[in-house]
């Protein structure tokens, strides 16, 4: 059964400096669309000790390696949307093969919840297993609760499906790294400014020697 304790926690979500999390025209071989360049977004992770695609020793330390590592601390779930799962819209029987950009080793070994308007079987692979659900934020929320026995759930985004949880009230804490770069338009913005979520949230904003800038958000 859920528990109150159990958090939705946007975590690790990468905008620029104008609130742009992805760009035009997302497809295959552009996955945050047209104008967005995901090194440019993700350096300051791939860049640390922590990172799990690491491949050789050394990495930074420090805050970004924290928030790095604590990516996965206490999660027992994940919501995302179908834009973060596939490039392809429509029915999933145009591309059968399709099965996440991720290969045959997933990185969140949870229970992940995929809002689609199309739902399908779920899909299991090495330890991940994506359900296909057609629901409303409340509901999904409910269920990766469930899934996550007890643990908190984590929102992987989209933009589009954040902003949906944040319309319905239902994000408890949100950690989003600004990177010094800008999109300038068009695209997908989580904000006009971080101080659009003041209504609701208290914010801490720490500037990490890499250039990112990370900023903390919590209920008030």
């Amino acid at each position: 059964m859920p528990t109150p304790q159990q958090l939705l926690r946007l975590q690790n979500f990468n905008v620029t400096q104008d609130g742009y999390g992805a760009g035009h025209n997302q497809r295959l071989d552009r996955p945050f669309g047209d104008g967005m360049n995901p090194a440019e977004l993700f350096s300051w992770a791939g860049a640390t000790a922590s990172w799990p695609n690491r491949t050789d020793p050394g990495g930074s330390r420090g805050l970004d390696d924290y928030f790095t590592r604590d990516f996965t601390h206490n999660i027992g779930a994940e919501i995302m949307g179908r834009n973060k799962f596939s490039p392809y819209r429509g029915p999933w029987e145009e591309h059968p093969e399709w099965q996440g950009w991720w290969g045959d080793e997933p990185p969140f070994h949870t229970p992940v919840f995929v809002m689609t308007h199309h739902p399908r079987p779920s899909l299991t692979l090495s330890d991940t297993t994506f359900h296909f659900i057609d629901a409303d934020p409340a509901t999904a929320l409910a269920r990766a609760r469930e899934a996550a026995q007890g643990k908190d759930v984590r929102l992987g985004g989209g933009v589009t499906t954040v902003r949906e949880f944040l319309d319905a009230d239902l994000v408890d804490t949100l950690h989003v790294a600004v990177s010094p770069v800008e999109l300038g338009g068009p695209g997908l913005r989580l904000w006009d400014s971080p101080e659009d979520l003041l209504d609701r949230f208290h914010m801490d904003v720490v500037p990490s020697p890499s250039g990112v800038t990370h900023h903390l958000f919590w209920r008030r």
